[in-house]
């Protein structure tokens, strides 16, 4: 009686939270999942047409591509992903949280929605995720946006990441105290103050309790630091492969004020991608999405429509 009691607590709780969201992303209403073995990965799907598949990093969900959604899911179909253990995805306590990972379920959700002539959007974790399954089924792929990233091991760490990986004591400060997604909203931006009230709610909603920052935590410890580390190592593969993808239409959006990934990340990827189109916003930090989000949405529409998609590409 009590364990019922307790679990339709839980489900009204959850209920009236899911409620609160809607208001803040109203694009939920265009959630899907998918049954990736026996875990459930969210993701908005919103829109026809050519898709636009938007890849998020951390700590963020598919909330942080709501200019994207809402602007452009009029002429394409949006497909914004939430990465298990982040967003409204299930966030297991016992999972295999790395980037292999993350790449295998990105290439299981395109092969599940068949996706063809895809523009794939990046940011932050997600460019090594997105362009990881770019590689892996190429002729799937029309063009790429690369926002604020690195597709190759870290060339720095800053130190205020690093503090946040000290054994134990980072994952008290992730999990617990929920350091890392609540700085993100002020230090990860420009804008003074830090974000608005709507966007730090709809950023934070989902990492509201322990359970529910293990993919945040997990991100930050998959970090490469090690020569021989995996993930480093896949890094690696990933940078190595790139020049297999230099023939697609790139464009580089960047806030020029990132203290995370610098600029030197964006010339280092200029020089795998050397016919790219790269606009630089002075202005905006690493949420470039939140300091900039007219600037790129126009700037991605203008590109699709100036590299439409070919009918002659051969199928995968």
């Amino acid at each position: 009686m009590i364990a019922n009691l307790v679990t339709q607590v839980e489900t009204a709780r959850a209920n009236t939270n899911r409620a609160a969201l809607a208001e803040l992303f109203p694009a939920l209403q265009y959630g899907r999942s998918v049954n990736l073995g026996s875990t459930r990965m969210h993701y908005i799907d919103a829109g026809q047409g050519d898709p636009i598949l938007c890849v998020h990093g951390n700590p963020t969900w598919s909330f942080y591509w709501r200019a994207i959604i809402n602007e452009l899911s009029s002429t394409h179909r949006v497909i914004a992903v939430d990465h298990i253990g982040c967003g409204l995805s299930d966030k297991p306590q016992k999972y295999n949280y790395c980037l292999r990972q993350h790449i295998e379920n990105l290439v299981q959700l395109i092969e599940y929605l068949n996706l063809t002539n895809i523009t794939l959007v990046v940011h932050d974790w997600g460019g090594p995720i997105g362009v990881g399954a770019a590689l892996k089924a190429p002729k799937r792929f029309r063009r790429l946006v690369l926002t604020n990233t690195a597709c190759f091991p870290p060339p720095f760490i800053p130190w205020r990441i690093l503090a946040c990986r000290i054994p134990v004591l980072g994952t008290v400060l992730i999990r617990w105290a929920n350091v890392f997604a609540r700085a993100a909203v002020t230090m990860a931006t420009t804008q003074k103050g830090g974000l608005s009230d709507k966007a730090r709610r709809g950023l934070l909603a989902p990492y509201n309790n322990w359970q529910n920052r293990i993919g945040v935590d997990r991100f930050v410890f998959d970090i490469p630091v090690a020569r021989k580390n995996e993930t480093r190592q896949l890094l690696q593969k990933i940078e190595s492969g790139l020049k297999t993808l230099s023939d697609k239409p790139c464009l580089m959006i960047w806030g020029m004020r990132d203290w995370c990934f610098r600029s030197e990340c964006l010339r280092q990827l200029q020089s795998h991608f050397p016919q790219a189109q790269t606009i630089e916003l002075a202005e905006a930090g690493h949420y470039v999405m939140e300091d900039a989000p007219r600037e790129v949405v126009a700037a991605l529409a203008k590109f699709v429509a100036v590299f439409p998609s070919s009918s002659a590409m051969a199928k995968p």
